[in-house]
C-alpha cells in the first residue's frame, strides 16, 4: 500500500515583496510645487506588498511562509525584526544593493502617492532553493511582481499548486507585468489606471489576462469604488467598499494587500468567489483604520463578525 500523502506544512507561500515605507502626510494630492512644506512627523514602517499579504494571511490563521531578497542593512534588519515579532516564518537571502524602500505621500482622505525604489538589479535571480524548498511544503503560492519571482510562479504551476499574483496598477501595456498576468490562477490588479467599471481599457486588460493566460478569476480592486470580480466563464459581479462602524478611513497604505489576504483566506477554504470578495472588502477596509503601512490586520474572528453583520445570505 502506498503511504498516505502528507498534508502541506503551509497554506500559503508568499514570494518576494518586502521593503520599508517612509510616510509623509500632506494637505492635498497632488502637492503644489514649492521649495518646502512643513509636515506632521514623518514615520517609517516595515511594509510593501509581499510582506503585507504574508502578514495578513498569518494573522488570519493561515499557515504562512514568506521568502525574499533583502539587504544586510538597517531596513533589512527592520523587516527581520517585524517577522520575528509576528512569528512569521521568513526565509531570506541578502544582496549588496540593499532593501527596497518607498516614500509615500498620504492626504487627509487616506489616499496615497508612492515613490518606489526597487533597489535590486533587474536581472537579479537568487538561488532557486530560496523558494523551491518551501514550495514543496506549500498548498498555494502568491508571487509578488519582482522580476525573479516569475520563476517561483512557474515552478508552483509545474508542481500543480494554485497560484495568485497582484499586478497593482498595470495598464495592460507594461511588459514587466505580462508574465505574471498570464501565469497565475488568481489575478488581482488595481483599477487606478483602468478608467472605471466596464470601460474599454478595463475590458481589454481583463480579456487579455483570460485569453493569453491561465487565470480562473480576475479581481479589480478599486479603492472607495469597491472591487469587481470577473470569472473565466464570463460571470461578473461587483462588491462595494465596506464602511466599518467606528472605524473611519485614516490611511489606505496596505489596503490592497489586506484585501488579497482576506480573499485568499476564504477562497482557500472553498467558500466561493463571492464570499472571498466580500472578505477582501472587509479586510481592506479594516487596514484603512489606522495610520501607516501594515499597522493593523483583521483577524479571523473579527472578519467573521463583520461578514455576519453584512448579512450576505
Amino acid at each position: 500500500m502506498a503511504p498516505a500523502a502528507q498534508s502541506p506544512t503551509y497554506d500559503v507561500l508568499v514570494v518576494g515583496g518586502a521593503g520599508v515605507d517612509t510616510i509623509v502626510r500632506v494637505e492635498a494630492l497632488p502637492v503644489p510645487l514649492a521649495d518646502s512644506y512643513g509636515v506632521p512627523p514623518i514615520e517609517t514602517y516595515v511594509g510593501h506588498t509581499g510582506l503585507g499579504v504574508a502578514l495578513g494571511c498569518h494573522r488570519l490563521g493561515l499557515g504562512t511562509r514568506f521568502v525574499d531578497v533583502i539587504g544586510d542593512d538597517h531596513e533589512g534588519r527592520l523587516i527581520r525584526a517585524r517577522a520575528d515579532e509576528e512569528g512569521l516564518v521568513f526565509g531570506h537571502t541578502t544582496h549588496p544593493s540593499g532593501t527596497r524602500r518607498a516614500v509615500n505621500l498620504v492626504d487627509p482622505q487616506g489616499r496615497r502617492l508612492s515613490f518606489y525604489d526597487s533597489r535590486h538589479p533587474y536581472e537579479l535571480v537568487p538561488d532557486p532553493d530560496l523558494w523551491q524548498t518551501p514550495l514543496a511544503e506549500a498548498r498555494h503560492v502568491h508571487a509578488s511582481i519582482m522580476p525573479w519571482t516569475i520563476h517561483a510562479l512557474a515552478d508552483a504551476t509545474a508542481a500543480g499548486l494554485s497560484t495568485s499574483t497582484d499586478l497593482h496598477d498595470w495598464d495592460g501595456v507594461a511588459d514587466h507585468h505580462r508574465p505574471f498576468a498570464h501565469g497565475a490562477d488568481l489575478v488581482f490588479l488595481s483599477g487606478s489606471r483602468l478608467d472605471g467599471a466596464r470601460s474599454a481599457r478595463e475590458g481589454a486588460v481583463v480579456s487579455d489576462i483570460f485569453e493569453r493566460g491561465r487565470a480562473q478569476v480576475v479581481v479589480v480592486m478599486d479603492g472607495a469604488r469597491g472591487s469587481r470580480v470577473i470569472q473565466r466563464d464570463g460571470t461578473r459581479f461587483s462588491v462595494p467598499a465596506v464602511d466599518l462602524p467606528g472605524r473611519a478611513v485614516v490611511d489606505s497604505n496596505g489596503a490592497g494587500d489586506s484585501y488579497v489576504a482576506a480573499f485568499l483566506h476564504a477562497w482557500l477554504a472553498g467558500r466561493g468567489v463571492l464570499t472571498a470578495a466580500w472578505s477582501g472588502s472587509v479586510g481592506g477596509a479594516w487596514a484603512c483604520g489606522t495610520a501607516g503601512t501594515h499597522t493593523s490586520f483583521i483577524e479571523a474572528g473579527e472578519l467573521e463578525a463583520q461578514l455576519a453583520r453584512l448579512d450576505l445570505a
